[in-house]
């Protein structure tokens, strides 16, 4: 580890335990912290919440090992990582946004698991982060170089904004900060309105539903709130807001987001209840032994778009933050080598990249087998 990765890194670890130790203080009183929501009837009445939190199904530490947060945060910090950044930008295509005729269904990935798709005539965007980095402070969790081509006021106005939990990595404040104006309606599981009201979004354009949860989008789509097996939080304080994913109904297509989370029995409940899905977007990065219970490994994810009955899976939660100690290309090829002889088929395209959503999806090259293999950025 070069000198000045490991001074950031103790820099960081400082930066949280002081945190901790002032019991938030003036650092979480910053407007992207969001807010700790109020215990709402919908809350309340959720059989996922008790004891002041959400609970998943089944028991799912964050840490598989029973080791503390801080423990494992200063552990991390003298852990060799393999190749966590590639050496080279990673490569993206420059789509006109803006200008993608609203009748056309089609996909745009922006890395990691942020995603526009347009179905039916609606637009979604999902999770977006357009920030150089995914955390509360700027020098940690940077994402890769090349991965940041794109701005928040390069995209069209956004029908429905999906918003899976509250994770720097999947809520990001300057981001939807600058879509304030173009986002009709948001969806979100229970509690994770409250960051929105908070930053002046309208109430009556937020919609939060529980796991099970549908909401009707003017008659022309659907969103169902789906079950994930993850924990939610911006601070030190967990699981006051609820996780999930997304199964949308539009343009007759089905497309599901698994948002982040374990691999579980509720892959094979949604298959049956809805069956023919025809696009998977799942959790399939950043994983470790550790957190086996918060994310899938590829070869999870292969298993749970089989479990969906999926005519397609495209990897999420890949491609542009590294936060495990796995290779930053290693799930991109665990997750091909499990796709040959399955019933789905795998699609990689490349950030930035339309992916025309019809019968069959089109055939990507294995981008990421083009770049160097070098020993990548220290982290």
């Amino acid at each position: 580890m070069k000198r000045r990765t490991f001074i950031k890194m103790l820099g960081g670890a400082a930066a949280v335990t002081g945190v901790a130790a002032a019991g938030g203080g003036i650092l979480l009183n910053q407007p992207a912290f969001g807010a700790v929501p109020q215990a709402s009837p919908e809350i309340l009445h959720s059989s996922h919440y008790s004891g002041g939190i959400f609970h998943n199904t089944l028991p799912t530490p964050v840490l598989s090992d029973g080791s503390s947060f801080a423990g494992a945060l200063v552990r991390s910090l003298f852990v060799k990582k393999e190749r966590p950044v590639p050496p080279v930008p990673v490569p993206a295509v420059r789509t006109d946004l803006a200008g993608l005729p609203r009748e056309r269904d089609v996909l745009v990935w922006f890395g990691h698991s942020s995603f526009l798709i347009q179905a039916g005539g609606v637009r979604f965007l999902v999770d977006p982060v357009f920030s150089p980095y995914a955390a509360p402070f700027s020098f940690s969790t940077n994402a890769f170089p090349g991965t940041t081509v794109y701005a928040a006021d390069e995209l069209p106005p956004i029908d429905v904004l999906l918003v899976s939990h509250d994770h720097w990595d999947h809520l990001d404040y300057p981001t939807v900060m600058s879509l304030r104006n173009r986002i009709g309606r948001i969806v979100c599981p229970l509690g994770v309105g409250a960051h929105f009201r908070s930053w002046g979004f309208p109430a009556a354009a937020v919609s939060e539903a529980d796991w099970g949860g549908t909401v009707e989008i003017g008659g022309r789509a659907r969103v169902h709130v789906t079950e994930s097996r993850h924990y939610s939080g911006r601070s030190l304080i967990r699981d006051r807001t609820l996780w999930g994913g997304f199964l949308i109904e539009a343009g007759g297509r089905k497309i599901h987001y698994s948002g982040d989370g374990g691999y579980g029995p509720h892959f094979a409940e949604l298959g049956r209840k809805f069956g023919g899905i025809d696009l998977a977007l799942l959790d399939c990065g950043q994983y470790n032994e550790r957190w086996r219970y918060i994310h899938m490994n590829p070869e999870e994810a292969a298993r749970a778009a089989s479990d969906l009955g999926a005519r397609a899976l495209l990897p999420a939660h890949v491609g542009k933050f590294a936060l495990a100690r796995h290779p930053w290309d290693e799930p991109f090829e665990r997750i091909t080598r499990a796709s040959l002889g399955s019933a789905w088929q795998l699609v990689t395209p490349r950030i930035g990249e339309a992916v025309a959503l019809g019968s069959r999806l089109p055939v990507f090259r294995a981008w990421w087998r083009d770049m160097p293999s070098g020993e990548g950025a220290a982290v």
